[in-house]
C-alpha cells in the first residue's frame, strides 16, 4: 500500500530516567537489539495517550520494579532508533529520578550497575540521544561531593547536604565553581526569578574555603555569576548578607551593589 504518511519523518517520543547516587549514574546492559550487550539508560517509548511522567513511571515499574519519587525535567535531546534496518527519529525526554525501592531487572537488560560521572566512557553507551545526555550530565554534573559537603559545613554548619538539591540547583540555574588544580575550592549559586516587575536574579550559597580567601576567589566567582546573569538578560540582581560579613560586604560593594534598606523575613514551612 501507498503509505504517505510513513514517508514523514516525525520523531517518536521517547523517557529516560537518569538516576545518580554517589555521583555515579545507573546503567543497564542491554539484553536485546540495537546495541545488544551495550549500556543503556533506564527508559523506553511513549504509548498513545501518555503524558512524558505517566510514561517514565510505566517504565520503572516495567524494567527496574520500582516507583519513582522527585521527578525533574532535564532537556530533550534528538536522537536515532534502529527497528529492522532502518532509522527512526526520536525525541528523547530526560528526567532526574529517583527510586522508591529496589532495582529489579526485567528480561530487556541483564544486569546494572551505578557508574562514576566522571570515569563513564562515552562510546560504551547505547544509542546517539543518551551519549549526549551522559556527556552533557559528565560536564555539568560532575563533583567531589566530599569537597561539596566541607564547603557547605563552612557556609552552615547545621545544615543537612542533600545530592539531589544539589544537581536540582544546577538545573534551576548557574552554579560557579573555582579550583585549585583539581581541588573544589569555591562555590556559587545563582538562579533566576521572574516577578511582576522584572526579570530578577538571585545570588546564594556563596563560600570560599577558608584556606584561600583573602585571595580574589570570591571577585572571580561572584564576576561569574554575574556574567550569566548578563548572557540571561536579567534586569537586576539580588543577595543578602550578614552585615558582621566585612569582607564579603566591602566585595559586593566593589563590585556594583547598592545596599537596599529592607526588611527581610523568613518563614519555615
Amino acid at each position: 500500500m501507498n503509505c504517505e504518511l510513513c514517508n514523514f519523518k516525525n520523531p517518536k517520543a521517547t523517557v529516560t530516567a537518569i538516576i545518580i547516587k554517589d555521583n555515579k549514574i545507573l546503567l543497564l546492559k542491554r539484553n536485546q537489539e540495537p546495541f545488544k550487550g551495550m549500556w543503556d539508560l533506564p527508559g523506553g517509548f511513549m504509548q498513545e495517550k501518555e503524558t512524558p511522567k505517566e510514561a517514565l513511571i510505566r517504565e520503572m515499574k516495567e524494567e527496574l520494579a520500582s516507583d519513582i519519587v522527585n521527578t525533574t525535567f532535564i532537556k530533550i535531546l534528538p536522537g536515532t532508533y534502529y527497528w529492522k534496518d532502518q532509522e527512526v527519529p526520536v525525541s528523547g525526554h530526560f528526567y532526574l529520578t529517583e527510586l522508591n525501592g529496589d532495582i529489579t531487572l526485567d528480561e530487556e537488560n541483564s544486569e546494572y550497575q551505578f557508574v562514576s560521572l566522571k570515569d563513564i566512557n562515552l562510546s560504551d553507551i547505547a544509542f546517539d540521544s543518551n551519549q549526549k545526555m551522559v556527556g552533557w550530565l559528565k560536564e555539568n554534573f560532575t563533583f567531589d561531593l566530599e569537597r561539596v559537603k566541607e564547603l557547605m559545613r563552612q557556609l552552615d554548619a547545621t545544615a543537612i547536604f542533600n545530592e539531589q538539591y544539589l544537581y536540582k540547583a544546577m538545573l534551576d540555574g548557574f552554579i560557579s565553581k573555582i579550583y585549585d588544580g583539581e581541588k573544589l575550592i569555591g562555590m556559587g549559586w545563582i538562579f533566576p526569578r521572574q516577578t511582576l516587575l522584572r526579570r530578577q536574579a538571585v545570588v546564594e550559597d556563596m563560600i570560599v574555603d577558608d584556606a584561600y580567601r583573602g585571595k580574589g576567589y570570591g571577585q572571580k566567582m561572584l564576576l561569574d555569576l554575574l556574567d550569566w546573569a548578563k548572557k540571561e538578560h536579567m534586569d537586576m540582581v539580588e543577595l543578602t548578607t550578614n552585615p558582621n560579613r566585612l569582607a564579603a560586604n566591602e566585595l559586593y560593594k566593589k563590585v556594583g551593589f547598592n545596599l537596599h534598606p529592607t526588611n527581610h523575613y523568613l518563614y519555615k514551612v
